[in-house]
């Protein structure tokens, strides 16, 4: 593997800056250490699939950062060649039907009765959330590989290339941006801003975190997660490609290659840290913070001190997305389309399905009890584990 990586660092070196996809660090033809094989289990937790479909191709075997999102008991869903849909949350029927024609590279997002999508060409577009029609598209700096959000009037894009922007949510039109340099390798993807009240906040490839007045950009706080540290480029890497969490009065992120942190809200004084890799990023209860990390291991972490309280190591290198809660079980994709199930209580594995024939890059979707699955190659699912 490290020769692989070399490889491709030199490519990306000379032709100035680049990106590296971790997920696809383990393909069939590298020799690194294979996935973890899955075992047998005593027990599996009793799950029925509500409904299914499938929009387009997915993700089309690209990285790209294609993420449903579900408000007003519809899911709205987008395939990288341009379809985006909306659809009934309880049965799957299609609602309404786009096909842009573009290269849909990150969201849908939503706000302000607007469904947002970013392309690889680095246009930002807005569709009416009730009937699909658009309202603008905008270009931005570069390839939007994170889900606009938008509210109070205001939509945030993080672009490839570091920026944020603030576009105006009834035309399209810039209204700030916040500009800072990037590393000459980061990790091919960008966490997607947080919006908070009047406030949102990013992460950055460089290992900052930062957060802004949601209405003119202005910066109110800016502090280092992880610094580099190495000799080489791909050693300095430090991004925050998992989406900041916001709990209470404090922002939780995590870089690759680096540390967790716990940050002050107000303040953006940092709380406590900890030693932690990871890109998929987090999910989090009343009481535990969960984190896949770059080896897939599933951890619990304490949110007042970033103590581990427990460890999974089954599921190593199965490239899981995000931890997201149902009850008393966590739910992790994999790259064959399963969905495992662990305990709340010490991280065992006590179930799984496969739900789809291709990866589970996005994290689960839960409401209300009910697991909505986007697999990469456009499957959408409603499972459910109640009354069973």
């Amino acid at each position: 593997m490290m020769r692989y990586l070399l490889i491709s660092l030199l490519v990306l070196l000379l032709s100035g800056c680049g990106s590296i996809n971790p997920m696809d660090w383990f393909a069939e033809d590298d020799n690194s250490e294979p996935p973890a094989e899955l075992v047998e289990l005593d027990e599996t937790v009793p799950s029925r699939v509500l409904w299914s479909t499938s929009i387009g191709g997915g993700a089309d075997k690209q990285r790209v950062k294609l993420v449903p999102f579900i408000e007003d008991d519809r899911i709205y869903a987008a395939s990288r060649k341009g379809e985006v849909r909306a659809l009934d949350a309880a049965t799957g029927r299609a609602l309404w039907s786009v096909d842009t024609g573009l290269e849909i590279s990150g969201g849908p997002g939503a706000g302000e009765g607007l469904v947002l999508f970013g392309t690889s060409n680095g246009e930002v577009i807005a569709l009416d959330q009730a009937g699909g029609g658009e309202k603008w598209r905008t270009r931005v700096s570069s390839e939007v590989l994170s889900v606009p959000k938008a509210a109070r009037g205001v939509v945030v894009v993080h672009t490839i290339d570091g920026k944020l922007f603030g576009l105006d949510t009834a035309t399209g039109a810039q209204q700030w941006i916040y500009d800072r340099s990037i590393p000459v390798l980061t990790l091919h993807g960008n966490s997607s801003p947080v919006i908070t009240g009047d406030r949102v906040i990013a992460g950055f490839a460089s290992g900052k975190l930062a957060m802004f007045n949601l209405r003119d950009g202005e910066l109110l706080w800016e502090l280092t997660v992880s610094a580099p540290s190495g000799r080489s480029e791909l050693e300095r890497m430090v991004d925050i490609d998992g989406d900041p969490l916001v709990i209470g009065d404090v922002v939780y992120a995590v870089t690759y290659q680096g540390e967790m942190a716990a940050v002050s809200l107000e303040t953006g004084i940092v709380l406590w840290r900890r030693k932690l890799s990871s890109y998929a990023g987090m999910g989090a209860d009343y009481g535990q913070i969960y984190v896949s990390d770059d080896t897939d291991h599933v951890l619990s972490v304490d949110p007042g001190n970033g103590s581990a309280l427990w460890k999974n190591q089954k599921l190593q290198y199965r490239k899981l997305t995000a931890p997201v809660v149902l009850g008393e079980r966590i739910l992790v994709g994999d790259f064959e389309g399963y969905l495992h199930f662990l305990s709340r209580e010490d991280g065992r594995l006590d179930g799984r399905v496969r739900v789809a024939k291709s990866a589970i890059s996005t994290p689960p979707i839960v409401i209300d009890g009910t697991v909505y699955i986007y697999a990469d190659g456009g499957e959408i699912a409603a499972i459910t584990t109640s009354g069973l």
